[in-house]
């Protein structure tokens, strides 16, 4: 199911699209996916604790189709969280990540998957 959200505060829109994402860290890598994401930065589930203020280095992979292939391109960037929310009952954490350094190519990337669906959100 595809949402944009409606806050006026954001500048960018969104969707709520599952990406790939590899967050690294100096003590260990994160594997999940985004449960939204927007060209200015993503939101999702981890495993443990990362403090706001927290710089990380990510990787997307973001899917698209191409004549009746799906091709995926990988995004590179840095980014800093932004909130950390905790999952009542469990041991994980919703996180909002900013894209802080990522190369204009790359963001007109995502800022392109999120415009294909919002227009066609099947």
């Amino acid at each position: 199911m595809v949402a944009q959200f409606n806050d006026n505060r954001r500048h960018d829109p969104r969707v709520d699209n599952n990406i790939p994402i590899k967050i690294f860290q100096e003590d260990g890598d994160l594997v999940t996916e985004t449960g939204n994401i927007s060209r200015s930065g993503a939101y999702c589930k981890v495993s443990k604790y990362i403090a706001p203020m927290t710089k990380l280095r990510v990787n997307l992979l973001i899917p698209f189709r191409k004549n009746d292939k799906i091709t995926t391109k990988k995004v590179s960037c840095e980014g800093v969280v932004v909130r950390t929310d905790a999952i009542p009952g469990k041991d994980q954490y919703n996180i909002a990540i900013f894209f802080q350094d990522i190369t204009q190519r790359d963001a007109d990337c995502i800022a392109d998957y999120v415009s294909i669906h919002l227009e066609n959100p099947n």
